[in-house]
C-alpha cells in the first residue's frame, strides 16, 4: 500500500520540482503570471469588443434619401380620396428607431458619402414609391422598390446589416399596405353583403311581380283568344254585309230613276191640269170630247196610281237601308280607326237630323199625293164609268177642279223633293259601299292581328313562366351567395385585416439563449483562449522532466509530472478568464460550477495534446500546435454552423478537440442539454487520456539519449 502511494506521489513530486524551477527568481514568477493572464486578455478583449455591436448600430452613419412624390388613394366603399406619402412614413420610422444613425440628405450627397466612407450605407426611396404601393388596387400592379447603396470597401458587415434592416423596413411597409388593402377589401365585402341583401329583397319583389305578370299574361291570353274569335266573327259579318250591300247601288239608282220619272210625270200632270178649272168650265160643252178621251185619262190615272203605290214601299225600304247602312258603315269606320265613336255618333245624329225628317216629311206629302192620285184615279174611273154623268156633274167638277190642281201641284212638289232625296242617297251610296268594303278588309286584318296577338300571348305565357323560373333561380342564387359573403363587425374586420397584412407571427421560443452577440461568441473565444493559454505555457514549461528521465522514472510518471505544472497553471488561467467573463463582461453561465469544471477539463486536455506534440516532435510539434489551432479555428463551428464549412475541412470537424470544447461550453453557458455537455466532456477526457498515453510512450523512449536529442537541429 505504501509502495502504491509512493508511486502515485511521484508525478506530484516531479511537478513540484518543475514548479520550484520555474518560480526561482522574479522574472520567472512574472512570466508565469503573464502566461496565466494571456487567455483572459485574449478572450476578454475579444468578448468585450464584440459584447453588443447591434446595440450600437445607431452610431453607424447611414444616409436616407426620400424622393417619393406621394399618391392619391380612393376609398372603394365611401369614394373619398386622400393623399398618401408612404416614403415619408418610412423615413419617420427610420429616423425614430431605424437601427442605423440615419441622416436625411440628397441623393447626390448620399452616393458621394457612401463612396467616400462618410456613410456606411444609403437608402433611396424612389419617386413612385407610394404610387407603386397602391398600384395593385388599380389593377396595374407594380412592385415598389427601395434602393440600398452599399460599399464593401467601407465595411462588409455594415452592408449585410443594412440588407437586414431594409428587409425589415420592407416587411413593415408590406404589412402596413397589406393590412390597409385587406381592410378595404373586407369593407368592400361588407358593402357587397349589404348590396346583395338588397338584391335578394329586390329579387323577392321581382319574383312576386313575375307571378303577378304571369297571372295577368294568362288573363290577357284568354282575352286575346276571345278577341281573335270575336274578330273572326266580325270579319265574317263584315264580309257578309259587304256582299249584301253590293246590290244597294242598283236599287238606289233605280229608286232615283223612278223618283225622277214620278217627278216628271207629276210635273206633266200639273202642267196638264193647270188649265183644268177653265177646261171643266168648258166640260159641259166638251162632255162628248171628255167621254171620248176618258179611256185615255182613266188609263193614265191607273198608271199614276200604280206608280204612286210603288213609291211609298220603295221609299220606306230605302230609308231603312240607308239608316242601317250608315250606322254599320260608321261602326266600321270607328273600328278601323277612321272615326272616333263620338265623331260617328255625331255624324249619325246629323244624318238622322237631316235625312230622316226630310224623308218622313216627303213621305207624308208623297202619301198624300198618292192618296190624291188614287182618288183621282178613282174619280177618273168613275168618270170613265159615268161618262154619261159628266155633263150632269160638270158644275160639281168645276167646283172641285181647283182642289185637284192643288193636290197635283203638292204631289209634284213632293215628287221633286223625293227625287232630290233619292239623288243624294244615290250619290252617298258609293261612299257607303266603299266604307263597307274597307270595313270588311279592316275586320279581316283585325282578325289576322287578333290571331297573331293570341299566338303572341301564348308565347308570352310561356315566357312569363320561364321568367318566373329564372327569377326564382336568381333569388335562390343571390340568397346562396349572400350566405357565402362574409358579414363581419368592425372589430373582426380590423383583426382579420391585421392578420391578412401580417399572416405569420414569429414567436421566439429559445430553448437556450446567449443574450448578446458577445455571449454567443463566448464558447468559441473561451475555447480558443484556452488553447492559446496552453500553447504559450510550453514556451516556458518543459514538456518532460529531464531529471525524471535520467532517474529512470516510468514513462507515465514522467508524462504526468510534465503535465501537472502546465495543467495547474491552466486552472489559474481558467479561473481568471471565467471570473472576468462573468463579472466584468456580464456573461453569466447557466451552470456555473459545471462550466468551471468543464473549462478545467478543456485546459487539461489542450495541455496534454500540446505536451504530446512537443514531446514527440519537439520544435516541429510546437509549430504544429500553432497550425492545429488555426485548423480548429475554422472547423470548430464557433461562428458559422460547421455544416457551412467546405470540404475537406468539414471532415476534420468531428476529430479535433476544440469542436467538443465549443459544443460543451454552449450547452453549459446557455442552459442547454447537460447530457450533450457530458458527452463532449467524455470525448475530451478520452483525448486527454490518449494524449497522456502518447506522452508516456514518448517519455519511455526518451530515457535513452541520442545525439539528436543532445544536439537538436532546431531549437525554439
Amino acid at each position: 500500500m505504501t509502495a502504491l502511494l509512493a508511486r502515485l506521489l511521484v508525478p506530484v513530486r516531479l511537478g513540484a520540482s518543475e514548479a520550484r524551477r520555474l518560480s526561482a527568481g522574479t522574472l520567472p514568477k512574472l512570466a508565469i503570471l503573464a502566461m496565466a493572464l494571456i487567455p483572459t486578455l485574449y478572450a476578454g478583449l475579444y468578448l468585450f469588443a464584440n459584447h453588443d455591436p447591434y446595440g450600437h448600430l445607431d452610431e453607424v452613419p447611414a444616409a436616407l434619401v426620400v424622393l417619393d412624390e406621394g399618391t392619391t388613394t380612393t376609398d372603394s366603399v365611401s369614394g373619398e380620396t386622400s393623399e398618401r406619402t408612404f416614403g415619408e412614413d418610412v423615413a419617420e420610422d427610420l429616423l425614430d428607431d431605424g437601427g442605423f444613425g440615419w441622416v436625411e440628405t440628397s441623393q447626390r450627397d448620399a452616393e458621394a458619402g457612401v463612396r467616400s466612407g462618410r456613410f456606411d450605407a444609403a437608402l433611396v426611396i424612389g419617386e413612385s414609391f407610394s404610387a407603386d404601393l397602391v398600384s395593385s388596387g388599380e389593377f396595374e400592379p407594380r412592385q415598389a422598390s427601395l434602393t440600398l447603396v452599399t460599399n464593401d470597401a467601407n465595411n462588409y458587415l455594415a452592408g449585410t446589416i443594412a440588407d437586414t434592416i431594409v428587409g425589415q423596413v420592407r416587411d413593415a411597409v408590406a404589412q402596413e399596405v397589406g393590412t390597409e388593402a385587406a381592410d378595404e377589401f373586407l369593407r368592400g365585402f361588407a358593402s357587397i353583403h349589404t348590396n346583395l341583401a338588397d338584391a335578394v329583397d329586390g329579387a323577392d319583389r321581382l319574383l312576386d311581380g313575375t307571378q303577378d305578370l304571369t297571372d295577368g299574361v294568362r288573363s290577357a291570353d284568354d282575352g286575346a283568344h276571345t278577341l281573335a274569335d270575336g274578330a273572326t266573327q266580325a270579319a265574317d259579318g263584315a264580309a257578309a254585309l259587304d256582299a249584301q250591300v253590293a246590290p244597294l247601288a242598283d236599287a238606289t239608282s233605280r229608286l232615283d230613276d223612278g223618283a225622277r220619272q214620278l217627278d216628271d210625270g207629276l210635273g206633266d200632270l200639273e202642267d196638264a191640269t193647270a188649265s183644268l178649272p177653265a177646261s171643266t168650265r168648258q166640260l159641259a160643252a166638251g162632255a162628248q170630247e171628255v167621254a171620248d178621251g176618258n179611256d185615255q185619262v182613266a188609263d193614265l190615272g191607273r198608271q199614276a196610281a200604280d206608280a204612286a203605290g210603288q213609291v211609298l214601299p220603295a221609299l220606306d225600304a230605302a230609308r231603312d237601308d240607308v239608316v242601317a247602312a250608315v250606322a254599320d258603315g260608321l261602326d266600321d269606320l270607328v273600328a278601323d280607326g277612321t272615326l272616333t265613336r263620338d265623331q260617328a255618333d255625331a255624324l249619325a245624329a246629323d244624318v238622322a237630323d237631316r235625312v230622316t225628317p226630310a224623308l218622313d216629311d216627303e213621305r207624308a206629302q208623297v202619301q198624300d199625293a198618292v192618296g190624291q192620285v188614287e182618288d183621282a184615279s178613282g174619280k177618273l174611273d168613275t168618270l170613265a164609268d159615268g161618262a154619261q154623268q159628266v155633263a150632269d156633274g160638270a158644275a160639281t167638277l168645276a167646283a172641285s177642279t181647283p182642289q185637284l190642281t192643288d193636290g197635283i201641284a203638292s204631289a209634284a212638289d213632293g215628287a221633286g223633293r223625293l227625287a232630290d232625296g233619292t239623288s243624294e242617297l244615290a250619290a252617298s251610296t258609293p261612299t257607303l259601299l266603299d266604307g263597307v268594303s274597307r270595313l270588311a278588309d279592316g275586320t279581316t286584318q283585325v282578325a289576322s292581328g287578333a290571331g297573331d296577338l293570341a299566338d303572341g300571348t301564348s308565347r308570352l305565357v310561356d315566357g312569363a313562366g320561364d321568367l318566373g323560373d329564372g327569377t326564382s333561380a336568381l333569388r335562390d342564387g343571390l340568397a346562396e351567395g349572400l350566405g357565402q359573403v362574409p358579414d363581419v363587425d368592425d372589430d373582426t374586420r380590423s383583426a382579420t385585416a391585421d392578420t391578412l397584412g401580417d399572416p405569420v407571427e414569429v414567436r421566439d421560443q429559445a430553448l437556450s439563449s446567449a443574450g448578446t452577440y458577445g455571449g454567443g461568441l463566448a464558447p468559441f473565444f473561451l475555447s480558443l483562449a484556452t488553447w492559446i493559454g496552453a500553447y504559450v505555457l510550453f514556451l516556458l514549461v518543459r514538456p518532460l522532466s529531464t531529471r525524471a528521465l535520467a532517474a529512470g522514472r516510468s514513462g507515465l510518471a514522467a508524462a504526468l509530472g510534465g503535465w501537472f505544472v502546465p495543467a495547474a497553471i491552466g486552472v489559474v488561467q481558467v479561473a481568471v478568464m471565467l471570473g472576468v467573463t462573468t463579472f466584468a463582461l456580464d456573461i453569466t453561465p447557466a451552470h456555473g460550477l459545471a462550466t468551471a469544471l468543464f473549462l478545467v477539463l478543456v485546459s487539461g486536455t489542450f495541455v496534454a495534446v500540446l505536451q504530446a506534440l512537443n514531446v514527440w516532435l519537439g520544435a516541429a510539434g510546437q509549430f504544429l500546435g500553432l497550425v492545429l489551432m488555426l485548423v480548429q479555428l475554422v472547423t470548430a463551428g464557433g461562428t458559422f454552423p460547421w455544416q457551412t464549412i467546405p470540404e475537406p475541412l468539414r471532415a476534420l470537424h468531428q476529430f479535433l478537440p476544440m469542436t467538443y470544447a465549443v459544443e460543451g461550453l454552449r450547452q453549459l453557458l446557455y442552459g442547454g442539454s447537460v447530457a450533450t455537455a457530458a458527452g463532449a466532456a467524455g470525448v475530451l477526457a478520452g483525448v486527454l487520456v490518449v494524449a497522456l498515453g502518447l506522452t508516456a510512450l514518448a517519455a519511455r523512449r526518451q530515457r535513452v539519449w541520442s545525439v539528436t536529442r543532445l544536439q537538436p537541429e532546431l531549437v525554439l
